[in-house]
């Protein structure tokens, strides 16, 4: 008995694809990042190459494929004509000259973006105090001794996110910063690391104040309605704010593959935008009626979710697939899909170089290329239409979007497809729900949180599947991130592609997928060798930050020692470790790498009591850290030198600061830092902060026992750290938390030496992963998750 095939589908697959365009847009980004790579020069000799092509070519008019060559050519050799002629200013521009020896300059600017809170250590900073942003902006003119000369170009603001945070697209300020040469491919004149707030601001344009107050309105109603982890979410699956998105959210939807929901794509547009439709089709609407709502509508969400470079392209990617659906026909989008490429990198060439656009670019080619062909083959086998589109569509965006994925973040998610399938049917009613509450809220507040009320069930059942798909052991797998790492997910994606062309191939995917579920329902319910029995302290991989478990002998409880730059590691390790209850959380200095995971500790634990220095209190003010330990009903605590503090199978004392300490200065806050001791069953721990040279010697004259067993070296290995602390503490175990790849060369290889000289066994996180130390009835020990693409120590 043959399958019936669906007509449509049929239709679709008999129809041949239309190809011209894609070889031009293909040149046209190669073009573009040629040109963003090297200097105007090759963008000009590219553009003169393409134009002798062209030329040639007209004398071959009369062939079939001289037509294509030309547009090719003349597209091509347009993208590298205005590649150069951008790029010829920004070598001679005179901030370029200022930018070479760091020195101050004074600018006025306008913002072309909403500021965007960067995580990790301060950045531009040298680790200043306060969380960071970056906004990128256009130079209006440039202050050069009393006076103002008139500048164009675009800069890139390293900026203090509290004061900047509410700034919108379309203001003018004035600020100083430090300049700095931009690094990477694009057409910045130079980064500025800025200190201060802005100055001398104008009000947004009318129709940046008109989106600003429906976005507050959304962030209002959702607060009073929704829980801690859904009232940020809902603003940022509607218009992209996430603002309020919780770290520990951010670290789900990472590791469950569902980061895309809330970024403003061509979903949310189509999603609007279909919703206008369907609506107006059931009014018997005209078609040109309709096609004029759909089209202020799409104009609207532009200006609602801020009018960006990104959301501009969102919109474009979501007239395409309103294209593509009102067609029914992958011949016509795919054509589409190149002209838009080709269109938005002659408009905004630094897209080329986007991660952002290329995922937006491949996804989008899969849901042309990819799914009607997979949800077609499934109809034909039975599946509902519904559930076939479920199926196909994400499968084939993830797929299409593998390779990239694992070059920017050298992860690859065996679940995402899963997780998708179950929250895409609930996407659509919410983002209708929250658009409509975004619209009445600031007027009917009522009626705007009777809305959101309704979009609850829809959001909790995403946070749900989020926070179920990233408990599993293997949501995610490592894989080699950058280049290496391309060629074999390519390779494997080649492989599946190939397998389901063939039956028997189709039945061993199918086998081999059954068996990955199996292994992760297996390992997710079982984690298998981690965390270690048995073990005391934790020096949990936060990148390029400390963060320090201390187990208590209470299950489920542990002490805990700075967060790391990232809510979504420190969480993370703490999960892992099985930690739900934390009696302490110090904080030993207001360097953002120690403190600004701070919610992926509060958040979803009891936490009883943060803990800082006394010296200088008002060095805290600048971190909000007060604000968040509040708002999550832990207590504030300040430790001085003397203090002893017990639980049942750990004791703290702490060594440093002193309570009569003096003020310290913002450059001196490392020696600040708060040093404890602590007795476990594995030994003495020494945690250090980021103590340097002027604080060690503090401590040796002191006179307090610095001796222990495991020591957290200081300063993640700088080499601001002395021969005579380090024989003082004569460890046993160094442990040193340091990122993967940093640029500031920690470790010292001189300390690394040094303390091997001393016969200390030197473990570091950005090699072995999360570090335990153990102790017990075989001595001191230690285990690691461990990363088989890092080399070990």
């Amino acid at each position: 008995m043959t399958d019936r095939a669906d007509p449509d589908t049929a239709a679709s697959a008999a129809r041949p694809l239309d190809l011209r365009l894609v070889p031009a847009a293909l040149g046209v980004w190669g073009a573009t990042l040629v040109g963003l790579h090297t200097d105007w020069v090759a963008a000009a000799l590219l553009a003169c190459c393409c134009a002798t092509t062209a030329a040639v070519c007209l004398f071959l008019a009369g062939r079939r494929w001289a037509i294509g060559v030309i547009v090719c050519s003349v597209l091509v050799g347009t993208a590298g004509f205005g590649l150069a002629v951008r790029l010829r200013p920004l070598d001679d521009h005179p901030l370029r000259e200022t930018a070479s020896w760091g020195e101050s300059v004074r600018l006025r600017v306008e913002l072309t973006e909403r500021p965007t809170p960067v995580s990790g250590a301060s950045a531009g900073g040298g680790g200043g105090l306060g969380e960071r942003s970056v906004v990128r902006a256009r130079i209006r003119a440039v202050r050069q001794g009393e006076r103002w000369r008139a500048e164009s170009g675009s800069v890139l603001l390293l900026v203090p996110a509290e004061s900047w945070g509410e700034l919108l697209r379309g203001q003018r300020a004035t600020t100083t910063g430090s300049a700095l040469r931009p690094r990477g491919a694009d057409l910045l004149v130079i980064v500025l690391a800025v200190h201060q707030p802005p100055e001398n601001v104008t009000r947004p344009p009318v129709s940046q104040r008109f989106a600003e107050r429906l976005r507050t309105g959304l962030r209002d109603v959702s607060e009073s309605v929704l829980s801690p982890r859904a009232e940020g979410l809902l603003p940022g699956l509607v218009v992209g704010d996430t603002s309020g998105l919780l770290d520990t959210v951010r670290r789900d939807f990472g590791r469950a593959g569902l980061t895309h929901l809330t970024a403003v794509s061509g979903a949310n547009l189509a999603i609007v935008c279909g919703a206008v439709l369907l609506l107006l089709r059931a009014m018997r609407a005209p078609p040109l009626l309709a096609a004029g709502c759909a089209g202020v509508a799409l104009a609207g969400f532009v200006v609602l979710a801020g009018g960006e470079p990104s959301v501009l392209r969102a919109a474009v990617m979501g007239a395409l697939g309103l294209l593509a659906l009102a067609l029914g026909r992958n011949g016509t989008a795919l054509p589409a899909l190149a002209g838009c490429v080709i269109l938005l990198l002659l408009w905004q060439p630094e897209l080329a170089v986007s991660p952002g656009f290329a995922l937006s670019v491949a996804a989008t080619a899969a849901l042309v290329l990819l799914a009607p062909t997979w949800s077609g083959w499934l109809r034909r086998r039975g599946v509902p239409l519904r559930l076939a589109q479920a199926l196909a569509v994400p499968a084939a965006a993830q797929l299409a979007t593998a390779p990239l994925v694992v070059a920017l973040s050298g992860e690859f998610s065996l679940v995402g497809v899963l997780a998708n399938v179950l929250v895409d049917p609930v996407i659509a009613p919410a983002t209708v729900l929250g658009v409509m509450a975004t619209l009445l809220a600031p007027w009917f507040s009522p009626l705007g949180e009777f809305l959101v009320l309704l979009a609850v069930p829809e959001l909790e059942w995403v946070l749900l599947v989020a926070r179920c798909a990233a408990s599993f052991s293997l949501a995610t797998i490592p894989l080699p991130s950058g280049a290496p790492g391309v060629p074999l997910v390519v390779a494997l994606v080649a492989a599946i592609l190939l397998l389901l062309r063939f039956r028997t191939g189709r039945m061993l995917l199918g086998g081999s997928l059954l068996s990955v579920l199996l292994l992760l329902v297996t390992i997710g319910l079982r984690p298998g060798g981690w965390p270690v029995t048995g073990w005391s302290v934790v020096a949990c991989d936060v990148g390029q930050g400390d963060s320090l478990v201390l187990a208590t002998g209470v299950r489920g409880s542990a002490v805990v020692v700075d967060t790391g730059p990232s809510a979504a590691l420190v969480d993370r390790c703490l999960d892992r470790l099985g930690v739900r209850h934390v009696p302490l959380l110090v904080l030993t200095h207001p360097h953002a790498d120690h403190y600004a995971g701070i919610s992926g500790v509060l958040v979803g634990r009891e936490v009883d009591a943060v803990a800082t220095g006394v010296s200088r209190p008002s060095i805290w003010s600048d971190t909000d850290v007060r604000r968040r330990a509040r708002d999550n009903d832990a207590h504030l605590v300040r430790l001085s030198a003397g203090q002893l503090i017990r639980w049942p199978a750990l004791a703290i004392e702490v060594l440093a600061p002193a309570g009569d300490a003096a003020p310290v200065a913002a450059e001196r806050v490392n020696d600040a830092s708060v040093v404890l001791r602590a007795n476990t069953p594995a030994g003495r721990v020494l945690l250090t902060g980021d103590i340097e040279l002027a604080g060690q010697r503090e401590l040796l004259s002191a006179g307090v026992r610095l001796d222990a067993e495991v020591l957290k070296v200081p300063h993640h290995g700088s080499r601001y750290t002395s021969d005579e602390f380090l024989r003082a503490v004569s460890p046993r175990v160094a442990l040193i938390s340091v990122g993967y790849g940093n640029d500031y060369g920690h470790p010292s290889d001189g300390i690394v030496t040094t303390l091997r000289g001393l016969g200390a066994v030197v473990r570091r996180t950005d090699r072995r992963g999360d570090i335990a130390v153990l102790g017990g009835n075989l001595g001191m020990r230690t285990a690691s998750t461990g990363d088989p693409f890092r080399p070990d120590d």
